[in-house]
């Protein structure tokens, strides 16, 4: 059901508001590089600081600019279960094709918790949902054994995007829950060692940037093509690790500005990149050909 690239997409501000005319131009640009489908309103989408209002409408807007080309799987997740319900009814009515549910985070429930948490959110809509585990921001992990018994107790309960960093987690959901339930890497760098694997594709921050360039990888790699698979890994790795040089969503965000797509404006506690650590991304991206001539604009998609 959700296999191949899935663009995490930031959120565009522009004096303090949210720039939906650079939003579009972030769809379009994921539309033209072929992605399988768009997450708005993840981590990389800054949904901590973005209101009620501002999250569901950014999910509205996405819908309508992806017109059915690629399936828009919403993030309404939360470490509030009656918040994430609100969130994923409304991303229902807005026509997200799915939701995409992170791990309650700062209050760390245990297993039998994070087990009630999903059931009532599957239970609240009729969206299929993908959990999310990352426990490096989340300080707990979805157990395999709480994810297995998730997909048993319910049928909208479909996959899991894998953040982790655990090539031998990602053997272990294949081996217990099967080929029906999808596996996405949630870490751009780790895509192809995950699919080899078992996963289905990835859930990827880089392809904000090179959104042709990460479709092509997972797509040669699901067809078999290995070679062209590990030779666009091995010539985008430099970007995969730097967009995570800071924060994320600080250095894709800056790499977006510096490439003329969006703002370089944040929400606090986010700030802009160190002077240091944006040079360093302006070089990695000119390397790799992703920044191109004097003004560091590359064509759209390579």
């Amino acid at each position: 059901m959700f296999k191949g690239t899935y663009t995490a997409i930031v959120t565009p501000f522009r004096n303090g508001k949210v720039d939906y005319a650079a939003l579009e131009k972030i769809v379009r640009m994921q539309l033209k590089g072929g992605v399988d489908g768009i997450v708005p309103v993840g981590t990389t989408g800054e949904s901590p600081t973005v209101s009620f209002e501002e999250h569901i409408e950014i999910i509205r807007q996405t819908v309508k600019f992806a017109g059915g080309k690629a399936k828009v799987l919403a993030g309404t997740g939360a470490n509030s279960t009656s918040e994430a319900i609100y969130l994923t009814k409304a991303a229902e009515e807005a026509g997200a094709d799915g939701s995409l549910q992170v791990a309650p985070y700062y209050n760390k429930p245990t297993q039998e918790g994070l087990f009630q948490h999903f059931h009532a959110i599957a239970r609240a809509t009729k969206l299929p949902i993908i959990l999310y585990s990352i426990p490096g921001r989340c300080g707990i992990e979805i157990a395999v054994e709480t994810v297995h018994r998730l997909a048993q107790d319910s049928v909208n309960i479909v996959g899991i995007k894998e953040a982790g960093g655990n090539a031998d987690r990602v053997s272990q959901l294949r081996a217990t829950l099967g080929h029906r339930f999808d596996i996405l890497s949630g870490d751009d760098s780790l895509t192809l060692p995950f699919m080899a694997v078992g996963a289905d594709g990835v859930i990827s921050v880089a392809s904000n940037v090179i959104p042709r360039e990460v479709a092509h990888m997972v797509e040669a790699f699901r067809l078999g093509k290995l070679e062209a698979a590990r030779k666009l890994h091995h010539k985008y790795y430099p970007v995969f690790k730097e967009l995570f040089i800071e924060t994320n969503p600080i250095p894709v965000k800056a790499a977006l500005a510096m490439m003329g797509v969006v703002s370089e404006e944040y929400r606090l506690p986010l700030v802009a990149m160190g002077g240091r650590n944006r040079a360093r991304l302006e070089q990695t991206l000119r390397a790799c050909g992703v920044l191109k001539g004097e003004t560091g604009r590359r064509k759209e998609v390579a």
